[in-house]
């Protein structure tokens, strides 16, 4: 008789998107960029007003990695003086959404640590 049993192949994580939500959690001003151009900031320059301690040069390598991933779009108008404004695809929304819900998470870690201390 034939056994019945399931067998299953090892799971791995992710290894593109757990690459991306690493490297979007390491860089200490990705979150602070996503909260500007929800409020409406999509200019490089206006960003770098807008938050102390925020450069010119770490801005310029946070948004190419969110371009690079996908998460942000660069569109450049053929202007005098040049202009960039920086937007989120649609992926990138998605993306944002589960940074949302990993953030809840910790939340809610963070609430049941504290109902035992």
């Amino acid at each position: 008789m034939k056994s019945k049993e399931k067998f299953f192949t090892r799971k791995l994580a992710p290894q593109t998107s757990a690459r991306m939500v690493e490297t979007i959690f390491g860089c200490k001003w990705s979150l602070t960029v996503y909260y500007l151009l929800d409020n409406g900031i999509n200019r490089p320059g206006e960003m770098v007003r807008s938050v102390d301690g925020l450069t010119t040069k770490v801005l310029n390598q946070c948004l190419k990695r969110n371009v690079d991933f996908g998460i942000l779009e660069k569109v450049e108008f053929n202007e005098i003086p040049p202009r960039v404004e920086y937007n989120v695809t649609q992926f990138g929304k998605k993306f944002i959404a589960v940074l949302a819900q990993i953030q809840a998470l910790q939340e809610d870690i963070n609430n049941e640590a504290g109902q035992y201390q």
